[in-house]
């Protein structure tokens, strides 16, 4: 029940603007058929952040290391830097509230996925025992 209120207020308060922001960036880079893989990524983390609690990006076993690697350091130039920001800023304007500062720390906590995003997946946190290395999630298993 908490996972579901908290993303309702994520949704309400910076999950759209930020899903948006993704969207935009996944279309701009979908315009050449290079750009493809990196809009499908953009898309991929435009649905986490739109309904990030009870979620998690954990890294891809089939993915290779150094097409990953490639990927992330084209994806950084390209888009992730100001995805990066926007989190940054999202998460400063929702811990001037009270209320807000839980959302503020779960967005700050995605700035890493929004700067490396290849050889990850978004994952339901319920099919996971515990999490892997290298994985990013907005909240702690006990208060999803």
């Amino acid at each position: 029940m908490l996972r579901l209120i908290l993303n309702i207020v994520w949704l309400l308060l910076a999950g759209i603007e930020l899903a948006v922001a993704y969207a935009v960036a996944g279309l701009v880079m979908m315009v050449t058929i290079i750009g493809i893989p990196f809009g499908v990524q953009a898309f991929k983390l435009a649905g986490f952040a739109l309904w990030p609690f009870g979620r998690a990006v954990v890294p891809n076993p089939d993915s290779s290391v150094v097409a990953s690697t490639i990927g992330n350091l084209i994806w950084v130039v390209l888009a992730g830097w100001w995805l990066a920001l926007a989190h940054l800023l999202a998460g400063v304007v929702l811990c001037l509230t009270i209320i807000g500062i839980p959302l503020g720390i779960a967005s700050f906590k995605m700035v890493g996925m929004a700067l490396w995003p290849f050889g990850r997946r978004v994952v339901d946190r319920a099919t996971l025992g515990s999490l892997p290395p290298g994985s990013y999630t907005v909240g702690s298993k006990s208060n999803d």
